[in-house]
This record gives structure tokens, C-alpha cells and sequence, in this order.
């Protein structure tokens, strides 16, 4: 049966047409005459030579404007296919520009996005592919922020299931198509397809972007209309290697850290490239950046710190909330504060001045040029800058005010931190509870070169351990019933120590930290060795400090836990919470783009995991852990902070013990027990992380199996995928490159390797995140509780008399100079509040079914088992905080233990487990 076209628009002219602008124009302003048709045209070509526009070769026709209706036959149905766009967030200049004004031009002419089905079967008779059904969608309904295209297709009745959506974009601009629907096939009615998904214009890049549908296939399962699909998008997303990536483009590739440092701006700010036999470290997304003009093997900081598109989420959320607020935080308010307070080395003089911070606050300075920041500050982060109004000049405009909100543990006890039995208390309830190691050997040794750093032998003896545990027990027994914990940042610091403290303004020693188990299930400080290696001509100097009754000795001890929590503090942040989470995933991000298709199972399992990281990473690399950022400004190793994670990847990360229970057992918290539950038996029984932990990890890992058995019941299958086993090996040979001779990566052979591999995975990227990120504001919002640099050595160093004289006068001053200054606290806990805070439009674990886990009714019940058992858990820890018995989280004062329930409202909350890690 044929298709009549109907005519929408003819020239009244019978020999001629009007051209194409001219016909847009006159559809546009239909009560205009050709005359002034032709009059605006000519003021549009003018425009349109100086800026060389041109009109895309689909929309230029020569027949008159016709739309094809499409009706039902024998051998064909009807198709409806309804598009989803999201409008982009452009402002008013941007809605005039040329490019726009076509691209409207487009729309009008009802060819904004052309769409072809295909058919995931083959032609029966041929063996080829079935040819796709194309059609030009149209712009129909608006809704607040999104638009519908529709398209009308005439689908042959053989056609067969359709597996995907080709999309082209013909407008000038990139489009966030949210999802595809398709009305009219026989077998399912309607079809989603979810893209969530920028679409770049066909003008940028004239490969047409594929969308699978919901169905999920291994390799091996591909429909044979659809492989060649997928392995093309594979390769899309894998490119060339070659240049430097553009903003639109979706193409994951590694690189080394090369782009830390800034060496064109000033030598000063030059760093070493992380990544390699020298400094090994995970690998990053590539740029592809031109060199450093002062240092080849460094990256140019010019532009933006590309990541692929759809990693990007400043407009795609409903709310940017993260990424705006830590953006406004780094680039706009720590420059202003050091414009408050000009004297960065400036201590505090008093206690009271750091409780000013939350009841007083900073001033931030008036300035023409920073009115626009300010206003921008006050509405991005209302929690630290607030307008307040001028009492003495009502008629004054409102003055901007930097007041922080005070942290829960200080709202619960003033004095929280002063406490030795909170400063152990949070080694296995607090920020860092990934540090605390069980003592198996004694006496305790440095594994370091001694000829280099001086005796091996610690200065913590029996003799001294013995009369701090009071009887009770030896130290040999104590270390023989596995009383005693350490934490041990000695062999990891020592080395830098010299260079740090050529730095000025911080020190450094390597540290030991000892407690002891009581009968009550708490843990108690023992002692704190302080080491300094040769250097400067002096031998090697380490002093024990204990708690003790005299004033002096009770000082001395406060010094010397100022400098541990500082070690801690700085292992917390570089070690526990970049290293282990942010930056060891983003290897498992970019090979799992690179080699599991999108239809893949296990990249849909993990797809919600990864949400954007990348973007997270790429703002850390530009105003973060950059040279002279908030992390070498603040903490104590200065400007060897990220190298120093490089050394902690190099001696302790290994992916087989990046599990819970793998890592419990490591550090001696726990031994394997088949009698107990979670098949483990914790060393201390009240520890809060582990106990709510496992609890989490054995839910992840029972929803893993579940998904993983159903797609693979067979472990052939696993070892045959081809996809999976290239992911496996690429996440270990190139994005772990300088661990791929490690001989503890675990093997790919059967479903039970991979559902650990996930489970590890998903771990890292949920309970792990949050239970060193959620609680930074809690804990380290009030600093004396977590100092991020010691400044000043103890004043038992090789002191000279008047170092002495002013200890012994004032020792409360030499803290208050030992702890950050007032630019390097206020910048710390600045940025501590914003990574601490859950967007309102958070994900959180098992709260969203996935579209694809919804199509299986077997991943579809899986997956509710998984989100009964987090809403159970919630109950769990709730009673667990209200158990008396339970000391290491319920007690007068003490902050219940609340990290690791699943959900949470917004704000600064110290509970909630996203799925990723998305900030």
C-alpha cells in the first residue's frame, strides 16, 4: 500500500521554491509575505558568511516540507518511538547564539534526531543483518525540563525483536537523552530503552550512538543481529590512544599521574609522575594533554581535566549539589580565606578562638570583584557562608560571614577530645578504623635499613608496657592473648621524615602507638614512640611517651598525641580514603567501559557503583591533591603527601585484601570460624566498624552470588567470556601495571572468582567510602579532636633552654603552635563539611533497582532480598547504639556508631551508604 506524503507548506509560485531558510522562516512567521521572508533573509546570509554557518545537508531538500503518515498493513505495523530529552542548562546568551538558532530551525523541520531500530535477529534467508527501519524524530510535548521527540516508523511484520536504537543527533548542540520508548511491537508494549546518556552533535562526531535494550546478554548469548554493535561501541569507546580528548567525546583510556604538578606556572610547584617502577600507583583516566613546556614528562594543567562525558553530572542531576559545592569550596572560598587571613603560619592564641569559629565566625572581605563569588558561596554552601546584618548600619547591605556548624561530638561532650579513652575509642569506631593492627611479635622491629635510619630496636620495651598495663598481665602475655593493638606508622614515615622537615612550617616523625584490651572490651593507650632518623649531622632520636599524673609528663603526652592524630589524620586521608577508594577504582571504571559491553551483565551490576567518580577524581586532581592544594597546604607530609601514597601502594595495597574479612584477618582483627557467624571471630568483640560491617559486606556478597549464578550457571562459561576475561586482565596488567607480576591477584575461572572479585569491588565503593568519608565533618569538624599537621617538634628534642623555658611557662601554647594555623584549620574544615555532606539527590545502596535488574524476574527478587536485608541492618545498628554493654558505642557523650546504615537524609549526617563514590 503506498504512503501518501501530505503537504504542510508550497511556494505560492508554481515554477520556483523558496530555499530553504526562506521556507523556515515563512513556517516560523507564516502571517509575514514572502517579501519579508526575503527581507530577514537578507540580513541572515550577512550573518551567516561572517560566521560561516551552514545548514545540515539532511534539511537541505528541494521537495516541498512533507510528513509521512504511517498506517497498518498486512505486512507491516505501526511503531511509535517517544524520546526523552532533557533541556541542557543554557543560559540567554547561549539560546541566541547561531548554532541555536539552526538547531531550532531543525526542530521545526521535524528532523532533530534520526532514529533507526534493529532487529537482534538475523534474516533467515540470508544470514546478514535485517536492514533498520530509520526515521526522522520531531519535537513534540514540554514538561518543566524535558522534551519529547517522536518518531513514526512502519516496522515489517518479519522484522523480529528489536535489540537496539540507533541515534543521531542532527542539531549543532549535544542532547541528554534520558529514554527511548517504543510503542507498537506485537510482543512487548511499550519498550523502554534507558540511554541516560549524552548524545554528541553529528557535527562533532558523525558515528551514530547505539542503545542496547534492557536485556541483558554474555558474549557468547548475543542475538546475531547485534554483535556487530557491540563490538563497534567497544571500539568507540576505547579510541585510538592518540590526542587530546574534547569534552563531548566518551572515550576511556589510562595514563599515569602527570598532571599533579604544574611546573609551567613555577618549578616550584613541579612534582614527580605517579605510575611506574619508580613510583607505582593505579593509573588514571587519560586526557591527553600536550606536555609541560618545563618538564616533559609532565602534563600541561591548561583547560578542563577531561573525563568522558557521561561520567560528567553538573546537568544531568536533578540537584548538582556535590560537585557544585565542593567546586565553590576549593576554587572560590579557600582563595578568599587567604585573603582573611594574610599570616598563613598564624597560630591560634587561645581555645576560645577555635570555639569562635562555630559561634562568632570570619568576616569574608568586601570587594567588588568578589561580590559575585560570595553570592554564589552563600547559595552553594548556606551551611558555612550565611549573609548577617549590620546591627550598627541598618541601612548597610548584609555582610557575608564564613560560621561553621558544630560538629555532634562536640554538641554531646565539649571535651570529647581531650579524652585518652576517645582517642582509642575511635581507632575502631571513628574516621580511620582500617589502621588498627593486632601486636604478634615482641619485641616490636623496624623492617628499615638500619645503616640508613639508625637501630632497629623500638624504644617501647617490656619494662615499660608492664607497668603501664599495671599487673594485670606481661607485655609477652598481653601479646600471647592478644591484648595488645598497635598503630604503626613508624617504617611507613621515617623515610620521608628528612625531607618534610626541610619543608617549612610542619615536621615529622615515624610513629608507634600501643594499647591495651581491657576486660571491659575498650581499649587503652599505652604509649606513643616518637623516632627521628639520622640527619643533619645528629643520630637517630626516639623518645616513649605514657600517660602519666605530672604536669609535665601530662603535656608532653598531649604533644605527642597531637603528632600521632596527625599521622593518623594524614594516613586516613591519603591511605584509607584516596588511595583504597578513589583512586583504585578508577581503574576497574575505565576497563569496565573499555571491555564489558553495556548489554553486559556485570557491567550493569557495577555500572551504579561507578556513577561519577571520574568527575570526583578529576576535581581532586585540579584543587585537591594538587601542588600547594588543600592537601599538601594542610597535612603534615607537605608536599610528598600523594607520594606517599605511592609508597603505601607499593608496600601494603593488594586487591586480595581489599574484602572485609580479608583485611580484618590481615591486620590480626579477626581469624577464620566456620562456628561463627560471617565465618569469623573478631579479635576485639565491640568494634563498631567490623560488627556493622560484615553485616553489609555479607549482603553485598549474597546479592553478587545470586546475580552471578543466574547468568553463569555453568563455570565454563565464565572462563569463555571473552569480555570478562579481557576486563579481569586489563584491570590487572594496565590499570594496576606496576602490581601485575604480584602473584596474589586472583585468578577468573569459575563464578565463585568472580563473585568474590565484584564483591570486593562493590565493597570498596560503598561501605568502604563511607565509613572513612561520611564521618569527616563528626570527627574532624572540631580539629583538636584530628590535627592534619604537627608544625612544631616536641619540646624533648634536643631542646635549647629557651625551647624549654617556653614549654614549661605556657604548654598550652606550644600546642596551639604544634596544631594547624588558623588559614590551614579553617580551609580543612571547610572542605571536611562538603565531603561529609549527602546531595538530596543521593543513591544509596539497594534503594534503586537498576532498569535491566527489573527485566529479570529472577535479578528482580534477588535484588528485593538485598534491599530487605540493608533495611533490616538499619534496625540492627539502631540496637546496637542503644546497648549499654556495647561501650564502644553508647556512653554519656560518645557519638552512636552510625557510618554504615544504608540510608540517610541530606546534609552532614555520619550515616548513609551511597553506591558510589560520588564525592
Amino acid at each position: 500500500m503506498m504512503i501518501k506524503p501530505r503537504l504542510l507548506y508550497q511556494s505560492h509560485q508554481a515554477n520556483r521554491r523558496l530555499s530553504f531558510q526562506e521556507r523556515t522562516l515563512a513556517l516560523s512567521l507564516p502571517i509575514w509575505s514572502e517579501r519579508s521572508v526575503r527581507r530577514q533573509l537578507g540580513s541572515q546570509k550577512v550573518k551567516a558568511k561572517k560566521h560561516q554557518i551552514f545548514v545540515p545537508r539532511s534539511a537541505q531538500v528541494s521537495s516541498p516540507l512533507v510528513t509521512h503518515e504511517t498506517t497498518e498493513t498486512d505486512d507491516s505495523f505501526k511503531v511509535k518511538a517517544i524520546v526523552n530529552v532533557k533541556l541542557a542548562k543554557a543560559g540567554f546568551l547561549s539560546s541566541l547564539s547561531l548554532d541555536r538558532r539552526i538547531d531550532d530551525i531543525i526542530d521545526l523541520l521535524g528532523k532533530s534526531l534520526l532514529l533507526e531500530l534493529v532487529s537482534s535477529q538475523l534474516d533467515s534467508e540470508t544470514g546478514e543483518e535485517k536492514v533498520t527501519m530509520e526515521a526522522y524524530a520531531h519535537k513534540g510535548k514540554r514538561r518543566e525540563e524535558w522534551v519529547e521527540y517522536v518518531a513514526d516508523f512502519q516496522v515489517p511484520k518479519d522484522f523480529g525483536e528489536v535489540g537496539a536504537v540507533l541515534v543521531e543527533n542532527e542539531h549543532h548542540h549535544e542532547m541528554y537523552v534520558d529514554t527511548i520508548l517504543l510503542h507498537g511491537f506485537p510482543h512487548q508494549d511499550p519498550i523502554p530503552i534507558h540511554c541516560a546518556s549524552w548524545v554528541h552533535s553529528k557535527f562533532h562526531n558523525p558515528t551514530k550512538r547505539v542503545f542496547f535494550t534492557d536485556k541483558s546478554y554474555i558474549p557468547s548469548e548475543t542475538p546475531g543481529g547485534l554483535k556487530r554493535y557491540r563490538e563497534e561501541e567497544l571500539r568507540n569507546l576505547r579510541g585510538n590512544g592518540e590526542g587530546e580528548m574534547k569534552s563531548f567525546e566518551r572515550i576511556y583510556d589510562f595514563d599515569v599521574y602527570n598532571d599533579i604538578g604544574d611546573p609551567d606556572k613555577s618549578l616550584h610547584l613541579q612534582r614527580p609522575p605517579l605510575g611506574g617502577r619508580q613510583r607505582p600507583y593505579p593509573r588514571r583516566c587519560r586526557t591527553g594533554r600536550p606536555p609541560s613546556d618545563a618538564d616533559p614528562v609532565a602534563e600541561k594543567r591548561v583547560g578542563r581535566f577531561y573525563v568522558p562525558r557521561d561520567e560528567c553530572f553538573s546537568e544531568v542531576k536533578e540537584l548538582t549539589f556535590s560537585t557544585k559545592t565542593l567546586h565553590s569550596v576549593l576554587l572560590i572560598l579557600l582563595p578568599t580565606l587567604g585573603r582573611v587571613i594574610r599570616d598563613k603560619d598564624l597560630p591560634f592564641s587561645y581555645f576560645h578562638d577555635i570555639d569562635s569559629l562555630f559561634s562568632i565566625g570570619l568576616d569574608l572581605p568586601h570587594s567588588e570583584n568578589l561580590e559575585q563569588e560570595k553570592g554564589l558561596l552563600s547559595a552553594v554552601v548556606p551551611r558555612l557562608v550565611r549573609p548577617i546584618n549590620n546591627d550598627s548600619s541598618p541601612s548597610s547591605p548584609p555582610r557575608d560571614i564564613l560560621r561553621f556548624e558544630c560538629p555532634e561530638t562536640i554538641n554531646r561532650d565539649r571535651f570529647f577530645w581531650f579524652r585518652d579513652e576517645e582517642f582509642a575509642r575511635q581507632t575502631v569506631a571513628g574516621l580511620n578504623p582500617f589502621s588498627i593492627t593486632l601486636v604478634t611479635e615482641w619485641p616490636l622491629r623496624s623492617k628499615l635499613d638500619p645503616d640508613i635510619y639508625g637501630p632497629q630496636e623500638s624504644a617501647i620495651t617490656s619494662e615499660i608496657i608492664d607497668k603501664e598495663i599495671g599487673g594485670l598481665l606481661t607485655a609477652e602475655q598481653a601479646v600471647e592473648q592478644k591484648k595488645l593493638f598497635i598503630l604503626d606508622y613508624h617504617d611507613l614515615l621515617l623515610p620521608y621524615v628528612s625531607k618534610v622537615r626541610k619543608l617549612k612550617g610542619t615536621t615529622l616523625y615515624g610513629s608507634r602507638t600501643l594499647f591495651f584490651l581491657t576486660p571491659a572490651g575498650t581499649l587503652r593507650p599505652l604509649a606513643i614512640e616518637l623516632t627521628r632518623p639520622p640527619m643533619d649531622g645528629k643520630g637517630q632520636w626516639k623518645q616513649v611517651f605514657t600517660p602519666d599524673w605530672h604536669s609535665t609528663d601530662v603535656w608532653l603526652w598531649r604533644l605527642a598525641k597531637a603528632h600521632v592524630l596527625a599521622h593518623d589524620s594524614g594516613y586516613h586521608q591519603l591511605v584509607s580514603h584516596w588511595l583504597r577508594t578513589h583512586c583504585v577504582t578508577e581503574p576497574y571504571i575505565i576497563s569496565t567501559n573499555r571491555q564489558l559491553s553495556e548489554m553486559h551483565p556485570i557491567y550493569r551490576l557495577l555500572h551504579p557503583h561507578f556513577r561519577y567518580t571520574l568527575e570526583i577524581n578529576a576535581l581532586a586532581r585540579e584543587a585537591l591533591i594538587n601542588a600547594e592544594g588543600t592537601i599538601e597546604s594542610s597535612f603534615s607530609p607537605g608536599k610528598y603527601s600523594i607520594e606517599l601514597s605511592s609508597a603505601a601502594y607499593d608496600l601494603q595495597w593488594r586487591f586480595d585484601m581489599e574484602s572485609l574479612p580479608a583485611d580484618l584477618i590481615r591486620r590480626g582483627m579477626a581469624v577464620e570460624d566456620p562456628f561463627q557467624p560471617h565465618g569469623l571471630r573478631l579479635t576485639i568483640q565491640d568494634y563498631p566498624f567490623a560488627n556493622d560491617g560484615l553485616l553489609l559486606w555479607d549482603a553485598i556478597k549474597q546479592w553478587v552470588t545470586d546475580y552471578v549464578n543466574h547468568y553463569y550457571p555453568d563455570p565454563v562459561l565464565v572462563a569463555t567470556d571473552q569480555e570478562l576475561q579481557s576486563w579481569w586482565t586489563e584491570i590487572r596488567t594496565v590499570g594496576h601495571a606496576d602490581k601485575k607480576e604480584e602473584p596474589w591477584w586472583p585468578r577468573l575461572q569459575t563464578p565463585k572468582d568472580l563473585i568474590g572479585i565484584l564483591s570486593t569491588i562493590i565493597w570498596i565503593t560503598s561501605g568502604h567510602h563511607a565509613a572513612v568519608n561520611f564521618g569527616q565533618y563528626a570527627y574532624g569538624g572540631y580539629f583538636p579532636n584530628r590535627p592534619t599537621i604537627a608544625r612544631t617538634k616536641m619540646p624533648t628534642e634536643d631542646p635549647s633552654p629557651k625551647e624549654w623555658e617556653k614549654f614549661i611557662k605556657k604548654p598550652e601554647r606550644e600546642l596551639l603552635k604544634c596544631f594547624p594555623s588558623q588559614l590551614q584549620a579553617t580551609r580543612v574544615m571547610a572542605v571536611l563539611d562538603i565531603l561529609s555532606t549527602h546531595s538530596p539527590d543521593e543513591e544509596y545502596i539497594g534503594e534503586k533497582m537498576e532498569p535491566s535488574w527489573g527485566e529479570d524476574p529472577v535479578i528482580k527478587a534477588a535484588f528485593e532480598r538485598f534491599r530487605e536485608r540493608l533495611k533490616k541492618l538499619e534496625g540492627i545498628i539502631d540496637e546496637r547504639n542503644r546497648n549499654s554493654k556495647l561501650k564502644n558505642r553508647n556512653g554519656a557523650g560518645i557519638l552512636p556508631y552510625e557510618l554504615l546504615k544504608p540510608f540517610s537524609k541530606p546534609g552532614v549526617t555520619a550515616m548513609g551508604v551511597p553506591c558510589s563514590i560520588s564525592i
